[in-house]
This record gives structure tokens, sequence and C-alpha cells, in this order.
């Protein structure tokens, strides 16, 4: 909206210098096909370009990383999921610990947002795997349904909730950490 009116005030300041009317549709046509294409460049994911450095995996859905085309550390949250806390004992430990057990020495990362505390949400691959996709699988996450967009999630989850794994093996918050979160405040 704000290049719109700086736009406008453009056009109608070439009228007064008498420009030809074709110059400034010329202009105004050239400006709203560069204004979508930053709008559509601006909802394609980032991919690192190269695989990054895996610097330390804290918990069950998050990890620092190191990738080669940004000089700071990047601390990342898993999209889509939500594994228990770590003083949810045994639940935090085994999440971690298997995300610990499936991701490579390096991974590809693919930005899907950014969350209230800075960190990059996205999902994230070691050896051609969905990590974020393969703790649901395997029973250590619940999917985050309030921010996640994907089904085959949902689906995945119905799945390890059907087969009783990890945390769907006995019932209690640790299938909703947002829940045991929001009591322990």
């Amino acid at each position: 909206m704000k290049n719109t009116k700086s736009l406008l005030t453009s056009v109608r300041q070439l009228r007064k210098q008498k420009y030809p009317l074709a110059f400034i549709v010329v202009i105004v046509t050239l400006s709203l096909i560069m204004d979508n294409c930053t709008n559509i460049s601006s909802n394609i994911p980032y991919i690192s370009s190269d695989e990054c450095q895996v610097l330390k995996i804290y918990d069950g859905d998050t990890m620092t990383l190191q990738c080669p085309d940004n000089p700071k550390k990047t601390k990342v949250r898993l999209y889509c999921i939500d594994t228990p806390e770590m003083k949810q004992k045994p639940w935090g430990t085994e999440a971690r610990d298997h995300l610990r057990s499936i991701t490579g020495e390096k991974v590809s990362l693919v930005k899907i947002d950014k969350d209230r505390y800075g960190r990059i949400v996205g999902e994230v691959y070691s050896n051609n795997v969905n990590l974020n996709l393969a703790q649901v699988k395997a029973g250590k996450a619940a999917v985050y349904t309030r921010y996640c967009k994907k089904s085959e999630y949902e689906v995945a989850e119905k799945t390890a909730k059907q087969a009783k794994l990890g945390i769907w093996s006995k019932s209690g918050l640790h299938q909703a950490p947002w829940k045991w979160r929001k009591r322990k405040r």
C-alpha cells in the first residue's frame, strides 16, 4: 500500500512535467510487476544452500545449527511438532535421545517461519529423512495442530496413537506438552 501511494505521487509529478502517458503506463506496470515478484518470493521457503552442521540438540524439537550462508548460529524449532519438556521424565529425555539418534552431523533446513523467541521454525532433513515427521511417527512428538498446516503430520500421529508408540503408550500431560507448560506457569 505504501509503495502504491508513493507510485501515485511519482505519476502525478511526471504528469505535471508533461511526460507522455505511455511512459507513465510503462512505469506503473513495471512497478506493479516488481511488487508482485517481491510478494511471491517472500512466500517461498528458505532452503539452506548447503548442509548445516548440527551443533546441539536441546530437546525433542529444538536444535542449534551452523549454516554456511549464515555466520551466526541458527536456533531452530521443529515445525508442526511439540515434544515433552525435559522435566517431563522420561518422555522429554526419550524425545531428545530419539532425535539425536536419527540426526546426522549435517542436515538441510527448510525455513517456514520465525517464532516469538526469534528462532527459525522449519523442517529439518537428515539423509533425506524429515526429522520432524520422524519424531511424530515414532511417537516422540505430538502434532501442534495450532501451528501445523500439513496433513501428513496428523496422519502420522494417528498411526502412532493406534500403535501406542512412545508418548501414546500411556496417557498424561506428556501427550500435550503445551498444556503441561501452561499448567506450570
